[in-house]
């Protein structure tokens, strides 16, 4: 039977339709948002419908954002751009976020109060040392010993018999976790002189060698150990999930997409029989008190923006704030030497935070706004025989090209824009190759968010390098296809059976977008 979210008094409310589909109805409550007229939406329903011509581009694709689009930079700044339509009087909020998103943060006490209050266990200093001129993160490098950019999630399952709170217990499906009991739910890997990090992690692969129809292909396996764990054992029952950080761009315009349009795309028992069942990953919201969509994490985790860079600061940096207030981030009560450091409050601040309210919002709204470039070379030849191949070969089935966002009061950038993310923000079974055996939510040990693909081309230009998926172990487009597994299995199958030169039309659409 289909899964749904039951619903709780203003809160999501999930309806499973007599047909393939779910029906959605969310109050979205982050969002000043302008109901659609009826016109409104049939007009929606003609510009997001896949096309079947591949004669020439579709006129409105270039601008993979709608009039947020920015131009497609030659150099590493191409995704540090803010929206391509923001209103001139917004543009000095936009830069002081990005100097709240660059800032080095430094141990407490110091005589920069507006600094200090790292760690006292961290992953990185700020958060560009992880999103790289806003873009992705990668595994070290071989002789490299920092693993900025890239860490380890943990929890343990939680017993049976475990009772989850109230509301949360309301998601069906929800499959319940707890923190690793002296970890956390994160491992740290750096931390402040007088202070132990966490574990040393230690990344091998293997070799895999790939026979494809014309040529001859490398996949790398990895292992990842989370090695010398500092305040003794783990659990007999962590688990661990190796996650790089995530391209930037977008973001507010993924969070502007109607919950009942994702939802639409719902098939969680493929009842269409095309192989492909994506799932919506029903969250618990700490900003708001109640169940909501996820939509941003690698497993669509988290419900908003504001949510997930405030996550971002305890977890990463150790960095208190509104959503997370504890000065020692991550430290669990196991680690009482962390959570009596010195940290950085100021008790003549109302909010006694290290980040206080304004400066997350002010990060948000950097977040929100950095701009998606505009596609490349769309009407070359290998590029529109690459979308045909693309599109004919089943991949939309999850990468999903287009959606309209809402109409909204006060984010003129998001505001009714059509956007080309490809993606349809649910859950995958991605194959027994990808898993992670580790829940999170609804999203079992094998499920992953389909990764929106706008901006994919310019990865090299951005962040120095080509590696793809969550834990960065694709080095490129074509490696992070033979990946796919599980739903995508017949897709990965074609792709491996197709001519070289179809391939390498594929590869060209994608490096497009």
């Amino acid at each position: 039977m289909p899964v749904t979210a039951l619903s709780v008094a203003s809160t999501v409310m999930l309806i499973s339709a007599t047909s393939s589909a779910f029906a959605g109805v969310t109050d979205e409550p982050h969002l000043n948002i302008i109901p659609r007229t009826g016109a409104e939406a049939a007009r929606i329903e003609t510009v997001t419908t896949p096309m079947t011509d591949f004669s020439e581009a579709n006129r409105f694709e270039v601008n993979s954002a709608g009039a947020a689009t920015v131009r497609a930079r030659r150099d590493a700044n191409a995704f540090s751009q803010s929206s391509g339509n923001m209103p001139f009087e917004d543009e000095l909020t936009f830069k002081i976020g990005n100097g709240f998103f660059r800032k080095l943060w430094v141990s407490s006490p110091a005589s920069t109060l507006a600094s200090d209050g790292l760690g006292p266990l961290y992953n990185a200093r700020s958060c560009q040392r992880c999103h790289l001129k806003d873009g992705r993160g990668h595994p070290p490098e071989a002789g490299e010993t920092s693993n900025v950019s890239i860490f380890l999630r943990t929890s343990i399952p939680a017993p049976i018999g475990y009772e989850l709170p109230e509301g949360m217990a309301e998601i069906e499906g929800y499959l319940a976790t707890l923190p690793e009991p002296t970890y956390g739910s994160q491992l740290q890997d750096l931390a402040l002189p007088g202070h132990d990090p966490e574990i040393r992690l230690e990344i091998s692969y293997e070799e895999r060698e790939i026979q494809l129809n014309g040529e001859t292909a490398s996949l790398r396996v990895p292992t990842y150990t989370p090695a010398d764990p500092a305040y003794g054992a783990f659990h007999p029952d962590a688990m661990f999930s190796p996650r790089i950080a995530p391209q930037m761009i977008g973001l507010g315009l993924l969070e502007s997409i109607p919950a009942a349009d994702i939802l639409a795309n719902a098939d969680p028992d493929d009842l269409d029989g095309d192989g492909v069942s994506g799932r919506p990953n029903i969250v618990w919201s700490r900003e708001f008190d109640m169940p909501m969509l996820g939509r941003f994490g690698l497993k669509a985790g988290t419900a908003t923006v504001n949510e997930q860079s405030a996550g971002a600061f305890a977890g990463d940096i150790g960095i208190s704030n509104p959503l997370f207030p504890g000065g020692w981030g991550e430290c669990t009560e196991a680690q009482q030497h962390c959570r009596n450091a010195v940290h950085g409050e100021e008790p003549d601040n109302r909010e006694n935070l290290e980040v206080d309210s304004e400066g997350l919002e002010l990060v948000t709204f950097y977040s929100r706004n950095l701009g998606v470039p505009a596609r490349r070379n769309v009407d070359a030849p290998e590029v529109l025989r690459g979308k045909q191949v693309f599109y004919e070969t089943g991949c939309i089935s999850c990468h999903t090209p287009a959606f309209v966002t809402h109409r909204l009061e006060d984010q003129v950038e998001q505001s009714f824009q059509l956007i080309w993310p490809y993606s349809d923000m649910l859950l995958h079974d991605m194959g027994e190759g990808l898993a992670d055996n580790r829940p999170e939510a609804r999203a079992t040990g094998r499920e992953w968010r389909t990764p929106p693909l706008w901006g994919i081309g310019l990865t090299r230009q951005v962040s120095g390098h080509t590696y793809f998926l969550h834990d960065g172990r694709a080095r490129s487009l074509l490696e992070a296809i033979l990946w796919h597994g599980g739903e995508a299995q017949n897709m990965r199958d074609a792709v491996v059976a197709m001519e070289p030169d179809a391939r390498a039309d594929l590869i060209a659409f994608l490096e497009s977008l």
